[in-house]
């Protein structure tokens, strides 16, 4: 039967349990190449090629009589293609607005100045005189000067003499004039004769000589004086070449217009004269400026006379309206060439004012110097272009398209600062500028097409400063 019996113990290993088994391995991608190399561009190499020489005989002659081939059915087919849509863009380009007011400038000039002459009387700078007027005849080919002293402030005995240089004439000397006329006593101011080239009126003391036309219906041409005196002289020539008296004005305190308020001045006190203009678009109208620092708006038309007479003529009372201040004497005064209201003073106190005969203030103001300023003149080309000439030796232009605070240009007249007395744009040349100082000597600046050239909206920018007024 059955018995009990022990064996030994088997043991069977599991098949899906399997102790883990650890090997380190490595792997590695492909090798990295690398190469170094360099790239050149291709060398540049100039080569010139020359035919034989063909004689002419051997070209064909050209024929006008005949027509080149043009396949006219053709440019005719693509002309109709095309004009709706060149038609359309024309159209739009007239109504657009997109460029009003940009000006074309293909060429760019920079705004410099060139000194072309330096011009003096050798006698004159001798007896340190100084150019108290500068003045260009009407062909702008000769520059005339006045030499005197304007540091004494009253009448000089002192010898003196007017010079002119003829700028077109071969061999020109800056040392030897042309013409020298010895004077009797210092020179204050000069003008050439509007149409005859060598004609020209020399005053000593007045500090103003115009020519202007007769007052009466005739093609006179008078000469008109301006003095510290406070009257306005209108002399004619006579056969013999002589100066008579014709007409006259006098600027007496008591018929000044009702805004001028004026204290501790008697009554039949005269305002001195120190600088005069007439209007280039309204010759009956003048500026004045005078000692005491006033603008007076003044017309040749008056009826009202003067509680004084100069000798057989007597004199009327010119002024109508009085304009805002200088802080001292108005030395320079100039009228606009391109608007009837506008008109530009300088005085002793370092400023130049823009005005409009509408108004009494200024338009605008400008402290150019903490010197005196001797002179301002508009230019004959440009409506925005005006140039002053300062106590401490500079020449300033300004282009008030550009900037209405900031001189364009700077001209250093001289080393030692002298001042600059006298200004003078050529009428017929305007790239030329004369400018005459306490050195005794007279320069002539050649200005660059951008001082000379009209833009195209000068006009209508200058309307807007005269606008101002108004508003």
């Amino acid at each position: 039967m059955f018995t009990d019996e022990v064996r030994e113990a088997v043991s069977i290993d599991s098949r899906w349990r399997k102790v883990p088994e650890l090997r380190d391995a490595v792997c590695q991608t492909a090798v990295v190449r690398r190469t170094e190399a360099s790239v050149q561009i291709r060398r540049n190499a100039r080569s010139g090629t020359q035919t034989d020489p063909v004689e002419c005989r051997d070209l064909p002659a050209f024929d006008g009589s005949v027509e080149p081939s043009i396949d006219s059915p053709r440019l005719a087919r693509f002309l109709r293609q095309v004009e709706p849509m060149v038609s359309k863009e024309l159209m739009k380009n007239i109504k657009s607005h997109a460029f009003d007011g940009f000006e074309v400038n293909w060429i760019d000039h920079p705004n410099t100045v060139s000194c072309l002459h330096t011009l003096h009387y050798p006698e004159a700078q001798k007896r340190k005189l100084h150019v108290t007027g500068v003045s260009w005849n009407v062909t702008g080919s000769v520059i005339a000067c006045a030499y005197g002293r304007l540091e004494d402030g009253d009448w000089s005995t002192e010898k003196s003499y007017v010079c002119s240089w003829n700028l077109d004439r071969r061999g020109l000397n800056p040392e030897r004039p042309n013409t020298v006329i010895d004077v009797s006593s210092a020179v204050m101011c000069l003008a050439f004769h509007p149409v005859e080239p060598s004609l020209i009126a020399v005053f000593l003391f007045p500090k103003q000589v115009h020519w202007i036309q007769s007052l009466s219906r005739s093609n006179r041409i008078n000469v008109l004086s301006a003095s510290t005196d406070g009257k306005i002289l209108i002399w004619q020539m006579d056969g013999r070449g002589r100066l008579v008296l014709q007409d006259g004005f006098a600027l007496i305190v008591q018929q000044m217009p009702r805004n001028v308020k004026l204290h501790k001045v008697s009554e039949d006190s005269l305002f001195g004269v120190t600088s005069l203009s007439f209007s280039r678009l309204d010759k009956t109208v003048f500026i004045a400026g005078v000692e005491g620092g006033y603008v007076l708006k003044c017309s040749t038309e008056v009826l009202t006379h003067a509680a004084l007479s100069s000798g057989s003529v007597p004199l009327k009372a010119p002024a109508q309206f009085t304009f805002s201040p200088h802080c001292g004497p108005v030395h320079a005064v100039d009228c606009s060439p391109f608007h009837r209201n506008l008109f530009l003073t300088a005085g002793t106190d370092g400023h130049v004012h823009l005005y409009s005969m509408l108004q009494a203030e200024p338009i605008l103001s400008l402290q150019l110097c903490q010197s005196y300023l001797f002179s301002v003149n508009w230019s004959f080309v440009r409506p925005l272009v005006f140039a002053a000439a300062t106590g401490e030796g500079t020449v300033l232009i300004f282009d008030l398209g550009h900037s209405s605070l900031r001189p364009t240009v700077s001209i250093e007249q001289n080393t030692e600062r002298k001042p600059v007395y006298c200004l003078a744009f050529n009428p017929k040349r305007p790239e030329l500028l004369a400018a005459g100082n306490a050195e005794g000597s007279v320069k002539i600046w050649q200005l660059s097409a951008e001082l000379t050239k009209e833009g195209s909206r000068e006009i209508s920018l200058l309307e807007q400063f005269a606008n101002e007024a108004v508003d």
